[in-house]
């Protein structure tokens, strides 16, 4: 895999890395795990809502009143 990145983002990044003591290549790579993390997480929330409100979509209808 090649990442082509703007300069100011592999200025950014050098900068990021040398101040946490980590290769360009690992700051990259946990910025990857980073964001597949939360964006599995904002999915597990979403399919938790849509459960709740599909299970107990009578009682929020009568809250909501």
């Amino acid at each position: 895999m090649t990442l082509r990145l703007t300069e100011a983002e592999q200025a950014a990044l050098k900068a990021r890395a040398e101040a946490e003591g980590i290769s360009m290549q690992e700051a990259a790579r946990r910025a990857v795990r980073e964001f597949v993390a939360r964006s599995d997480h904002r999915d597990r929330v979403s399919s938790a809502t849509q459960l709740i409100m599909d299970t107990h979509s009578d009682a929020l209808r009568r809250l909501g009143e």
